[in-house]
């Protein structure tokens, strides 16, 4: 017998692609088919649902696609997002970004197209909308929430920093691969005696610094939360490479890591549609000031830098086993709130378990590494003690 149809799901991934993603789409789409709803895949994140046109004999492809589990179960197991994704602020809009067919009603050089967006989603029917992604993806869902449509979130982003939840998706692939290519990097190191510096990613929150150090991986790392002195830095470098049988050192480098009285080391000036400028420089500033440092507390000696920016190394490629079973939990955990009518809510984990909070503690609030806890702001690294009753990423709740 046909199931009743329920209704329609509309899933979108926004800004930057992590592992687990694709598990996660699955793990909807799989439910909510088998329930009796029709699911909806928006392309390219806010953008396909903002440049849909209204119109049945227009093909819009590009925009959006009816999901089935052939679909989703061929990309499940896959990183990145089938979907695509993209930086699109439909509240933001730059006027060279407008669609073609909305370009004589939107002229302003930043424009506001919520009003279209949420036509759109009526057009296609959308009863539930659920955004996957991190603060930026899901400041914009909360705005359609508060403009009424019926939103359930989950959170993704490497970094690990969005409010409200322990673990968002992609963050145990990104330190897995962290550790992984750091012990690969540190053989150069070793065979020539150099200092290794290791750029990682982290704007504002420097968890995917901490935990590769605090697994073993580095001796040392610098994180947005703590502007660091580099002449303190290359002293305790040197030390823990004189240590070393041999004769070598680690620093992870969040991209977002400041020098003392400094600022963000920004790539260019252009800025995306949520008002943040491309990081990129602080790994070859920091390798270039030890290299000049070294002689003065090196007995006069200089040492040399292997600098790498680990960049989208850590983001490609298929998830772990957490960003499997963690998208998936998510997916079901999303689903049974679409089935109690339940809405305005972003799934989570909290002190090792899933749950969900209101859509809004994303706005409400930031989510940084707790110095004072954390951070040995004298030895830059970080803490060793009360681990008893942490989660298990240890520094990851609020």
């Amino acid at each position: 017998m046909a199931k009743k149809f329920k209704g329609t799901i509309a899933i979108l991934t926004g800004g930057g692609d992590v592992p687990g993603l694709n598990p996660a789409i699955r793990a909807i789409t799989i439910r909510a088919i088998r329930e009796g709803y029709k699911v909806i895949g928006l392309r390219r994140g806010w953008a396909g649902i903002l440049e849909l046109v209204q119109d049945n004999k227009v093909d819009n492809s590009e925009n959006y696609i009816e999901l089935t589990e052939k679909i989703v179960n061929r990309s499940g197991r896959t990183g990145g997002t089938f979907l695509h994704s993209s930086r699109t602020r439909p509240s933001h809009l730059p006027k060279i970004n407008v669609p073609e067919h909305l370009k004589d009603k939107y002229k302003d050089e930043i424009n506001d197209l919520t009003e279209v967006v949420i036509d759109n989603l009526n057009f296609l029917n959308v009863d539930y909308l659920i955004p996957i992604g991190g603060d930026d993806t899901l400041s914009y869902a909360v705005r359609l929430y508060k403009e009424g449509i019926k939103v359930v979130a989950m959170p993704k982003t490497m970094d690990n920093d969005v409010p409200g939840t322990d673990y968002c998706i992609g963050f145990s692939t990104c330190i897995t691969r962290t550790i992984n290519m750091t012990n690969t990097l540190r053989t150069s190191a070793g065979s020539h005696e150099r200092f290794l510096v290791l750029e990682v990613f982290g704007r504002y929150a420097g968890f995917t610094a901490m935990l590769p150090t605090m697994a073993g991986a580095a001796n040392r790392c610098v994180i947005p939360e703590y502007k660091f002195d580099i002449e303190r830095l290359t002293e305790l470098l040197i030390k823990d490479r004189l240590k070393n049988p041999s004769k070598y050192s680690v620093v992870l480098v969040s991209e977002g890591a400041m020098f003392k009285g400094g600022e963000m080391i920004f790539k260019d000036v252009e800025k995306d549609q949520f008002g943040h400028a491309k990081l990129g420089g602080i790994g070859e500033m920091v390798s270039a000031k030890l290299k000049e440092l070294s002689p003065k507390l090196n007995n006069g000696k200089r040492i040399n830098v292997i600098n790498q920016k680990l960049g989208y190394l850590v983001r490609g490629g298929d998830p772990d086993a957490i960003d499997s079973i963690v998208p998936m939990a998510y997916g079901n955990l999303a689903f049974d709130l679409v089935l109690k009518g339940i809405h305005g809510r972003l799934v989570v984990l909290k002190n090792g378990r899933y749950d969900n909070v209101p859509i809004d503690v994303v706005t409400g609030s930031s989510k940084v590494v707790n110095i004072e806890k954390f951070y040995n702001t004298e030895r830059l690294r970080p803490f060793y003690k009360s681990f008893e009753m942490n989660p298990l990423f240890i520094m990851t709740s609020d």
